[in-house]
């Protein structure tokens, strides 16, 4: 029996007409004129809130059909960079968030500089505030969808310090004097518009303020949850995804007087990856609701710890039983090789697990159970 084609993913799924290739600004585009972008908040109003089911369905279809880098390009934006534009009211805001929602431009959630990325007070981008306007100075590294964004939603600091009360957030054209745009050296993420940008002294005005000044780390801390959230979503479409792939492989591909399906050490395998998946679901649904509803921060913080070890994990196995073939372009090593974001982008695993450790007591007692009356 011949073998399949070693490309993952295969891009059977109906939908736009798009190559399997196709950037994030062009899923985007597409996602935006079928209408599916609000399909990701509650009565399609991104100030209502996330709505998990169906941004978890958003990103599944997105995955079916396109890259991880695709996928990347759509997740930060539905699940931060538009909560997070959605906090300002201006007449700027509201045109980029109209134009953004219907699919005609994206938008480049800028928050990490040339700083440690897990480090926000210590960003040293800068925003001058007049009273009648704001000038921006500083760098923006690793910022997807740079390459291609018609505006920068750019936290920046306005007073010395680390307190958290020090920073804000200011819309930014791509085209205003003074911005440049370099697309970071990453041949796996190109697709996702990956960029570094620079705000030379950019003047723009007042109106350009998103939200109140002084609220922008908390603001971030609030929307972050969310994107810790899609990541799960995602990661679990995505391991899904390949599963199947494999399976499929695996029960077409002879070995001995059976398939590779037979042999005992592959089913042990995938029946290890079927339940830290069945694992990494169901802790979604017991916590994708409190991030979506209540912002909760530890428990997004969980289920990022949950994803940055799981997602990993399946597709190194996945990866093991494709054996050389996995090694073809767009194969799963090269997938593999993208989803190692899972354990860092979002927040790296080690820097979440801190936040669960400190909720230890309060995980603790809720897996108490009330004692027996005697």
């Amino acid at each position: 029996m011949p073998d399949r084609p070693p490309r993952l993913p295969s891009n059977a799924a109906t939908g736009p007409d798009l190559p399997p290739d196709a950037t994030g600004a062009d899923v985007w585009a597409a996602l935006g004129a079928a209408g599916h972008l609000r399909r990701a908040y509650r009565g399609g109003d991104v100030r209502a809130g996330i709505d998990p089911d169906g941004l978890a369905d958003v990103l599944a279809a997105v995955d079916a059909r396109w890259s991880i880098p695709a996928t990347l390009s759509v997740s930060v934006p539905l699940a931060t960079g538009l909560p997070v534009l959605a906090t300002g009211r201006s007449a700027a805001v509201e045109h980029c968030l109209e134009r953004v929602l219907s699919g005609r431009a994206t938008v480049a959630l800028a928050a990490t500089d040339d700083s440690a990325g897990t480090d926000l007070t210590a960003l040293r981008t800068q925003v001058m505030i007049e009273e009648d306007s704001v000038t921006v100075t500083g760098t923006k590294e690793w910022i997807t969808n740079s390459t291609t964004a018609e505006a920068f939603l750019v936290l920046a600091r306005h007073r010395p310090g680390r307190h958290f009360a020090h920073f804000t957030w200011v819309l930014v054209p791509a085209d205003a004097p003074g911005v440049a745009v370099k697309a970071a050296p990453s041949a796996l993420y190109a697709a996702s518009g990956v960029g570094h940008v620079s705000f030379d002294g950019v003047r723009l005005p007042r109106e350009r303020i998103v939200g109140r000044v002084g609220l922008g780390l908390p603001v971030f801390a609030r929307h972050i949850a969310a994107e810790r959230m899609a990541g799960v979503l995602w990661g679990i479409a995505l391991c899904r995804r390949v599963l199947d792939d494999t399976w499929r492989r695996l029960r077409e591909r002879a070995h001995g007087e059976g398939m590779l399906a037979d042999l005992g050490t592959v089913r042990q395998r995938l029946a290890a990856c079927l339940v830290r998946l069945e694992e990494l679901r169901a802790l979604a649904d017991r916590y994708a609701p409190e991030v979506a509803h209540q912002h909760d921060p530890r428990a997004a913080a969980l289920l990022k710890a949950a994803a940055g070890t799981t997602v990993p994990y399946i597709l190194g196995e996945c990866a093991q039983l494709w054996g050389a073939a996995g090694f073809a372009d767009g194969g799963i090593q090269e997938i593999r090789a993208q989803a190692a974001l899972f354990g860092i982008g979002g927040g790296a695993t080690e820097v979440v697990r801190e936040t669960v450790a400190d909720n230890t007591e309060n995980l603790l007692a809720s897996l108490g159970r009330k004692d027996l009356p005697w």
